[in-house]
This record gives C-alpha cells, sequence and structure tokens, in this order.
C-alpha cells in the first residue's frame, strides 16, 4: 500500500525550517580517497552497522515506511510510484508512506526535513543529491548510518561507477544509495519549431545570443524559458560550464580557480546577457511549467536536466519520433554535467528493518530499471536493461560513458547547503539589477565564508 503523509503537513514551516538548516550545517571537505572508493565490507575501525533484517522478500516486523522526497511533478512522480510498486511486491509486509514535497528542485523538501531533523523526527529514509550537498550537510552533522555494509551484502561496489563512490562517501564510510544518474547540462527544443522559425540548437553562447535575436525578430518574445529562481542557478552553472571549460568550471569549486578572475566577469556578462532572452514570468514557474513553454511555442529553448525528458514523454511525446530534440548546453559539447538522486539511512529511523528494505530495493537492478525510465534518467548501476530506455535516455547513456564529466551546483554535487545559499542569496539580488561586479564580489565571498577559498 502506498498513502501520504499527516506528519508532512505539520511540518511545513519553510521559513523556520530554511534558517534551521542554515544553522545547522557546516560545510565539509570535498571526499578524498581513490576513485574507487572505500574498499568492500566495512572498514576496521567503523561502527558495527550490521543489518538486523530479513531477507528480501520474507516476512518481517512490517509496517510503515516513509519516504521522503521532492518528486511530484510528470515523469519523476510516476517513476518514484514504480519504484514503490518493486517495493511492495518484494516487500508486502511494509506499507510505504510517501512524502513527496512540492517546489524549489528539493529546496522546500530540505527546509523541512531539516526541521524535523531538529526535532528528531527523521522519515525512514529520504532523497538527497550525491556529493557535497549529502556529505557537507547530513554527514557533517552526523544524521546518517554508514551503509558500508550494504553495500558489502548486495555486491553493489561492483556495479556502481568508480567515480560516485567518493561523492556518497566520507573517508573510507558509504553514506548513501544512488538510483540514478541526471545529465544538468541539456538544451530542449521542438524540432518542428525550429524549422518554422528557421534557426537551429546553437553550438556556443554567441551563437545563442544571435539565434535569440533571429528568435525575436520573427515574434518569439521569450528565446529561453526559464522557472523560478532555482532554474536560474542551473542556468548560470550551465553558462559557467560553457563560457569556462569543465577544468575551470571544476577549479572554481575545490579552491584552486578563482572567482575574482576576468574570465568569470566575462562568463557572468554573457548568464547577464542570457537572462535577458527569458520568459518575464519565470519567477512565477515552475521547470515543468518552463517546459511546457516550449512544447506551446511560446518559447524556442529550455536549459534543464533531463527530467524535462520524463515529463515530455509523460505528454506522450516520443524522442524516436523527433517530438523533440536535445544538444549539450551552448558550449559544453563532450561534457556532461552530471548529478545524482540517492536514498540514505537516518540515524533513529523509526522502522530501520524498512528503511533498509527501501535502500536494498532502491540499490537493486529492478528498482532502477522501473524507476529510471519513466523518470528521465539513467540507472547509476551499469548493469541497466539498455532496451527498456528510449532514444534519449540510451544517448545519455552513451554520454556518460564516454564525455568529460563535471559536477553540478544547483544539484548538490559541488558545493554544501550552505555554501548554495549563499550563492543563491546573491544570485537573487542579481536577478533583480543584473550588477555583474556586484555579483561577482558576493561569489568570491561565498566562496570565502563557505566554500574552500582563503
Amino acid at each position: 500500500m502506498i498513502r501520504g503523509n499527516g506528519k508532512l503537513l505539520r511540518a511545513l514551516v519553510p521559513a523556520l525550517a530554511v534558517a534551521l538548516l542554515t544553522a545547522c550545517t557546516t560545510p565539509a571537505a570535498a571526499p578524498t580517497g581513490s576513485p574507487g572508493g572505500p574498499p568492500a565490507g566495512s572498514p576496521a575501525g567503523s561502527p558495527d552497522m550490521s543489518p538486523d533484517i530479513s531477507p528480501a522478500g520474507s516476512p518481517g516486523a512490517g509496517g510503515e515506511v516513509e519516504i521522503f522526497s521532492w518528486w511530484t511533478a510528470g515523469g519523476e512522480a510516476d517513476g518514484l510510484v514504480a519504484m514503490f510498486g518493486v517495493f511492495a511486491d518484494t516487500h508486502p509486509q511494509y506499507e510505504i508512506v510517501n512524502a513527496a514535497v512540492a517546489g524549489g528542485a528539493g529546496t522546500n523538501a530540505r527546509a523541512v526535513l531539516a526541521t524535523r531533523l531538529q526535532q528528531n523526527d527523521p522519515p525512514e529514509s529520504w532523497q538527497g543529491h550525491a556529493g557535497q550537498e549529502l556529505i557537507g550537510t547530513y554527514v557533517a552533522a552526523d544524521k546518517l548510518e554508514s551503509l558500508n555494509f550494504l553495500f558489502d551484502q548486495e555486491g553493489w561496489l561492483d556495479v556502481m561507477p568508480e567515480l560516485l563512490i567518493p561523492q556518497i562517501s566520507q573517508g573510507e564510510d558509504i553514506y548513501s544509495v544512488p538510483v540514478n544518474i541526471h545529465r544538468a547540462n541539456v538544451l530542449w527544443y521542438i524540432p518542428e519549431k525550429l524549422t518554422e522559425w528557421g534557426v537551429e540548437a546553437p553550438a556556443t553562447w554567441a551563437d545563442f545570443i544571435t539565434t535569440a535575436d533571429t528568435l525575436r525578430a520573427a515574434g518569439v518574445s521569450a528565446p529561453l524559458a526559464m522557472g523560478e529562481q532555482w532554474t536560474s542557478m542551473h542556468l548560470m552553472e550551465t553558462v559557467l560550464l560553457g563560457e569556462l571549460g569543465a577544468d575551470a568550471y571544476a577549479a572554481l569549486w575545490d579552491g584552486t580557480g578563482d572567482w575574482s578572475s576576468q574570465e568569470v566577469a566575462d562568463a557572468l556578462e554573457t548568464f547577464a546577457t542570457v537572462i535577458g532572452y527569458t520568459n518575464d514570468d519565470a519567477s512565477t514557474l515552475s521547470w515543468d511549467a518552463a517546459a511546457q513553454l516550449v512544447i506551446d511555442g511560446d518559447a524556442a529553448f529550455t536549459i534543464m536536466g533531463d527530467w524535462v525528458e520524463g515529463f515530455f514523454v509523460s505528454k506522450d511525446m516520443d524522442p524516436a519520433a523527433g517530438d523533440f530534440g536535445w544538444a549539450p548546453a551552448p558550449g559544453s559539447d563532450g561534457v556532461f554535467q552530471w548529478l545524482s538522486d540517492s536514498f540514505v539511512l537516518p540515524k533513529g529511523a523509526g522502522n530501520r528493518d524498512g528503511a533498509i528494505a527501501w535502500l536494498t530495493v532502491a540499490g537493486s537492478k529492478e528498482g532502477q530499471d522501473a524507476f529510471n525510465p519513466v523518470k528521465g534518467s539513467i540507472p547509476a548501476r551499469n548493469d541497466g536493461d539498455r532496451s527498456l530506455y528510449d532514444a534519449y535516455l540510451q544517448s545519455a547513456m552513451d554520454d556518460w560513458s564516454s564525455n568529460e564529466l563535471a559536477g553540478s551546483l544547483a544539484h548538490g554535487v559541488v558545493a554544501s547547503d550552505a555554501w548554495k545559499a549563499e550563492i543563491d542569496t546573491a544570485l537573487g539580488l542579481f536577478l533583480s539589477d543584473l550588477d555583474v561586479p556586484a555579483f561577482q564580489t558576493a561569489l568570491v565571498d561565498a566562496c570565502a565564508s563557505a566554500g574552500p577559498c582563503e
């Protein structure tokens, strides 16, 4: 059985939650170690977290298992329900409580979660992004159990990408179960409409500006569809990536780059120019409402992660038939800007056995192959059934295995929640005045106060 959660309604105190989240988290250094991450099994000296659970599918204590996420729209909600179905089939003794919170690419959900963690009332498991969102926030606050025992039990180190393990680890301990890989740097469009307007998908940001001027002349008032503020952060990271290149972009996040450089200033000027080609009502729209502008022909492009693919498919659009098209965001051909959704085991979970049962499904081939083709993402595992994935997702699989990789800011890979919150505050001011020098100064200060810059 799957049902909603009344507990969630009592936790909706966003303003207080945001304050608590900022106050109770501290940034942590990026995970270190070899790309392969920790060895299989619990290392010497780590806490004994041996599982006290029944084998998958066998009788157990049962009870409610509350799963907390921000998947409420289009393909993402349908994908989550599909994975719930696998859980129900394999663990019928448990009842799923779907505690999804809409809005803000997880911003609203994480605010509610912060309140609950302050009250020592964690859900059985919650969705979190691999990278500094996980390590610099929840691991740093000592909210999670190590999952080494489960990775050892399920053999996941043999089927998960080596580069992903350090992003979900601190030292030798692994703290989450990745369920997918998303690509952030994707330009979405409707081929038929581009043909009608006489334009092509731009390869560089300079090309985009020329194309946007052509579209404006053709009567398209918003060449680029954008939504609420987090989508502008998503756009900003793709402009930085496209203008700086993958190496210089990565250097901004590990402390070896210079936020005060002329190159960053030039990239931010490009970002300001691009903002001028977006829709006037962006601040009132969700990401999927912005994507709908593209479907309706009110905008030519949107730049968003490949959950847009799941949204388009939920509208009965077929990528193989050319109903929608995609390309790397301008300037980023050959680079896969990635993020990964994962689930965790909180300390103090009310139904620990049920939480571990859920994580076992989330990390399984069956669970990921049920979830990802609907969600619009590719499996974190490297043994997914390729035949279940459509033309776009198969292309994403190919690019994931062959492209240069860069982490996402907006989706938790490269910056802790504290650092990202400072960037977000500066971005909000920038969107009101497009003052590039002031914005750059604020980004320099954010890296110094919450990031790795000295």
